[in-house]
C-alpha cells in the first residue's frame, strides 16, 4: 500500500496538553503517590517527545505531568540522545523508556505498558522501480543505500535486516530523523525504516528540507508487523511500591485513550493507519 506523508503538522501547544489532561481527568487519585522523583530521560521523537530548547513537551510528557499532579509523582525530564536512553534503563539509571517499542531484551528489565499500535515501514524516496514487497527484495538491491537511527528498535526481524544491511555495507546509521530527513533530501539515501510519523514530524521542523514529504512513499513489508508501542517501567530502579503506583497511573493514561488522540490532531488519516492505531 502506498501513502503520501502529511505536511500539516502544527506546533505543539498548552491547548494541546489540556485535551491530554481531560482524557485522562476522569482518574482518580492515588493517595500513596510516589516515593520519590521519577526519573525520565528522554530523545526528541515525532509528537511523541518534544523539545523547544531545555524544555521538554509533546503527548507523552504532558500525559505524565498531568496525571503525576493527580497522583502525586513528579517526573523528571532530561534530554539526551536516543541510543542513549536504551543504556540508561539498562543500567537501573533511568525509571521510564518511552515511547518504546515492545521486545524481548526490554521485557527483561522492566514492565511494558501499550498505548498504540504501532509499526514501523520503508519509506522510499520515489523512483520507477515497483513497492518493495518483502525484506528479501530490500536486501536484494544493492542499489538502495538505508538510513536507520541509533537506538530505534522494532523487533528481532527489524534487527536482523539492519545486520545484514550492516554487513553489506549500505547502511547508514544516524542520531535522529532530522539527520536521516536531510540525507534522504540530498538524495545520499533511497529509504529508511521507522515509523512514518515520526519522520514526517522531523521534516516539519527541520527547515532545509521543506517540500521532501510529498515526495515520499510509504511501503510496509511484511517483516515489520503491527506492534505496540507505549512505556516501559524499570524493575531495577523503582521499588515495589512505585512500580504498583506507576502501572495503575500507566494503565489509567492507555484506557484513557489520550495518546492516540494525540496523534490525530498532528497527522493526515492516511499517514496514522500506516503507521499508528488504537492498541
Amino acid at each position: 500500500m502506498k501513502s503520501r506523508l502529511s505536511h500539516r503538522w502544527p506546533a505543539w501547544s498548552r491547548t494541546a496538553a489540556l485535551t491530554l489532561w481531560l482524557a485522562c481527568a476522569a482518574a482518580p487519585a492515588m493517595a500513596s503517590g510516589c516515593s520519590r522523583d521519577i526519573i525520565v530521560p528522554v530523545a526528541p521523537i515525532g509528537v511523541s517527545v518534544v523539545v523547544n530548547g531545555s524544555s521538554v513537551e509533546g503527548i507523552y510528557a504532558d500525559m505524565l505531568r498531568s496525571l503525576g499532579a493527580k497522583a502525586g509523582c513528579n517526573f523528571v525530564f532530561s534530554v539526551v540522545p536516543r541510543a542513549r536512553l536504551e543504556v540508561m534503563f539498562e543500567s537501573g539509571k533511568a525509571d521510564l523508556l518511552l515511547p518504546a517499542n515492545r521486545t524481548p531484551a526490554r521485557d527483561l528489565l522492566g514492565h511494558f505498558i501499550p498505548m498504540i499500535g504501532h509499526r514501523a515501514t520503508l519509506i522510499t524516496l520515489p523512483s520507477e522501480r515497483p513497492p518493495i514487497r518483502n525484506a528479501q527484495e530490500l536486501l536484494e538491491k544493492h542499489e538502495l543505500r538505508v538510513a536507520v537511527v541509533r537506538g530505534f528498535d522494532y523487533g528481532e526481524q527489524y534487527q536482523s535486516i539492519v545486520r545484514e544491511l550492516t554487513r553489506q555495507g549500505r547502511l547508514f546509521l544516524e542520531v535522529d530523523a532530522n539527520a536521516v530527513a536531510r540525507l534522504m533530501n540530498v538524495g545520499s539515501v533511497d529509504v529508511t525504516i521507522m515509523g512514518p510519523t515520526i519522520l514526517a514530524a522531523a521534516i516539519r521542523r527541520e527547515p532545509r528540507v521543506q517540500g521532501l514529504m510529498e515526495k515520499l512513499r510509504i511501503e510496509p513489508i511484511p517483516e515489520l508487523p503491527w506492534g505496540h508501542s507505549g512505556v516501559y517501567y524499570s524493575r531495577r530502579s523503582l521499588n515495589a511500591e512505585d512500580q504498583a503506583v506507576l502501572r495503575e497511573l500507566l494503565e489509567k493514561a492507555a484506557k484513557s485513550g489520550a495518546v492516540y488522540e494525540g496523534f490525530q490532531r498532528y497527522h493526515r488519516p492516511d499517514v496514522m493507519s500506516e503507521s499508528v492505531r488504537p492498541r
